[in-house]
């Protein structure tokens, strides 16, 4: 079995880090899709995915034909997507697979004003896939196509690991869990088919973790990972979220992380993507300028990463935002990676969107915003606040 320890450069002992893996830093679809595609195409046993949005565009078609002729060929294929991030994707499109030989589960699938109940908003955001058990895919990237907005000729900004080793073990057993989990619920308390073991096998030297949100046992586990590792933080921080609307255990952890000379940097969306997440950052800004937190927001296209490295030596990619949609509703799964090669990797990559793609948000110019401005973003807040509230009342971290 794999080797795991509690400690490492930031200590927190909700985390599990396990040695011995290789994990690649894949940037954008570019990158991602066809690392995906090949191992769909490569594999012999055992395909399993999860995903919160799987359309039916070109990027779409190509997964799942990839799927398709697997399933075909006798490989077992299960694969979960979130009913309401895949709720435009034509019923068509699954049933396609569904005929080849995929198993396909739709995560919370009842929709509309008549099934408006407040467990509806915790969702299956994680994107997660793990092909015979040797090689795990986690990260930020849905199952769609990177220039799918009108107008924008740069890609999505966005990040997902291949990994190699012992974690992909973790990885699958927690989508075994919930797979499980479905079939038991689907089946009324039936259990569903046990998935044959698998031996993890070391495949390099990097210590990772695989850190999970859900709202059984790791209700706060992400939160954490990031409150250790900004704690403990004596240089730089760096966080690239999409949508950026922490809670003042975060926001309070930066400000001081800031006041103790650690250099704090947020790279954050420079366009309006989803509005009420979006005006709800900007209501931050001005206590994140005024403690000396430098904040970016990118410009050539919508930035989705969710991802952080801080002392050069501990960083994130996952598909959880810092936002209350995702620290306390969603099911999110992040891959923590100790390794300065990897950490030095995605540092270059994070500055190099800043330098090239990016404007800096002058603190001066932002106290000259408008009142109606004002008014507007601190309303978002207030909804996404209260939103928050409604799906989650136990978890009071705002």
């Amino acid at each position: 079995m794999s080797k795991r320890s509690r400690s490492g450069f930031f200590p927190n002992r909700s985390v599990r880090f396990v040695s011995g893996n290789h994990i690649s830093l894949l940037q954008n679809g570019d990158m991602f899709f066809p690392a995906l595609e090949t191992a769909i195409c490569q594999a012999q046993k055992e395909i399993f995915m999860e995903t919160y949005i799987f359309l039916d565009d070109e990027i779409g078609n190509r997964i799942a034909n990839a799927l398709q002729k697997a399933a075909e060929r006798g490989v077992e294929v299960r694969l979960m997507v979130d009913a309401f991030g895949s709720n435009g994707t034509r019923r068509k499109f699954f049933s396609s697979m569904e005929s080849a030989g995929v198993s396909i589960h739709f995560y919370r699938p009842k929709q509309g004003l008549l099934h408006l109940k407040r467990h509806r908003l915790r969702r299956l955001h994680r994107k997660l896939a793990c092909v015979d058990g040797t090689i795990a895919f986690a990260g930020g990237i849905n199952i769609k196509h990177d220039l799918d907005v009108p107008g924008i000729t740069q890609p999505r900004f966005d990040y997902a690991v291949q990994i190699c080793g012992p974690l992909v073990e973790e990885i699958r057993e927690q989508m075994e869990w919930l797979w499980r989990l479905l079939d038991w619920t689907r089946q009324q308390g039936r259990p569903g088919k046990l998935w044959s073991p698998v031996v993890p096998i070391p495949a390099g030297k990097q210590r990772a973790a695989l850190v999970i949100r859900d709202n059984l046992f790791h209700r706060r586990d992400i939160e954490r990972a990031y409150l250790s590792a900004i704690g403990h933080a004596r240089h730089e921080i760096i966080i690239a979220n999409a949508y950026f609307v922490p809670g003042r255990r975060i926001r309070r952890a930066l400000v001081e992380a800031s006041h103790r000379g650690v250099k704090v940097i947020l790279l954050l969306q420079g366009r309006v993507d989803h509005w009420l997440q979006h005006y709800a950052t900007l209501a931050l800004y001005g206590q994140l300028l005024s403690e000396g937190i430098a904040i970016y927001e990118y410009q050539a296209a919508n930035i989705h990463a969710k991802t952080a490295v801080i002392d050069s030596h501990w960083a994130t990619v996952g598909s959880s935002n810092l936002d209350p949609f995702s620290l306390v509703l969603s099911r999110e799964a992040n891959v923590l990676v100790e390794d300065r090669g990897f950490a030095a990797e995605l540092r270059e990559s994070l500055y190099r969107a800043m330098e090239e793609r990016s404007g800096k948000v002058d603190p001066r110019s932002w106290e000259r915003r408008t009142s109606p401005e004002k008014i507007r973003d601190w309303m978002a807040y207030g909804v996404v606040r209260t939103l928050a509230a409604i799906a989650s009342p136990r978890d009071r971290i705002y």
